[in-house]
């Protein structure tokens, strides 16, 4: 014996309504990937809800910290190896004959130029805390740059972004100091960012001149 009765061919749906709750199914799901997952997992905002409530800067957070957690494990990599060369050239070093040095006489009255800077920014960054500062420039532009950290040392990634491109320059981790020239890939917003993975805090000093229209604070 059975305790239900087996439904009769006209109580279950037909092909039309099956199909139909198919699609209302497969759209609900496509509008919270767009207007959810989206901004909340990758910081991918099409619709601008994601911003409106406040899941894209969650989203664009997870994707910082990934960046991060990846620059550490390429920049441990890269130590390992740079330990490795290190230890075979001192090895090859102690091997060869030493060569005479020559030392090259300077003139008392020969200094070196001070370098002029146009921009100069100092902040300090809390443990865990980061900061973001970008030049505005042009596609081919070079701007020259100088930072140093005072009481320890940072996370850092150099990039640009700007007109629906993004591009990522150098990044680094526990640097007290960096210098060089930043020539722009395209026109929009080019710099670095900062992280101070330490326990205590730091001063970071920028200096920067050459080719940029202005320098600002993005975070």
């Amino acid at each position: 014996m059975y305790n239900s009765d087996t439904p009769l061919r006209a109580e279950l749906p037909s092909s039309k309504q099956l199909l139909r709750s198919t699609i209302l199914a497969a759209t609900a799901a496509i509008a919270l990937l767009v207007a959810v997952v989206l901004p909340a997992e990758y910081g991918i905002d099409p619709t601008g809800v994601g911003r409106l409530l406040r899941m894209t800067e969650m989203g664009e957070i997870k994707q910082q910290l990934a960046a991060e957690a990846a620059a550490d494990a390429t920049a441990a990599n890269t130590e390992k190896t740079d330990a490795l060369a290190t230890r075979a050239t001192d090895e090859g070093a102690q091997k060869a004959p030493s060569a005479p040095i020559a030392q090259a006489s300077q003139s008392p009255t020969q200094t070196k130029p001070q370098a002029v800077w146009r921009d100069e920014l100092t902040f300090i960054l809390t443990p865990g805390e980061g900061k973001e500062i970008k030049l505005r420039m042009k596609e081919g532009e070079k701007a020259e740059f100088e930072w140093t950290v005072d009481g320890g040392a940072v996370n850092y990634d150099t990039h640009g972004d700007g007109g629906g491109r993004s591009i990522s320059y150098e990044k680094g981790r526990s640097v007290p100091a960096d210098e060089g020239d930043l020539v722009a890939a395209f026109t929009g917003n080019h710099g670095w960012y900062w992280r101070n993975r330490g326990r205590a805090d730091v001063k970071v000093l920028l200096r920067t001149r050459g080719q940029y229209s202005d320098l600002k604070q993005v975070q």
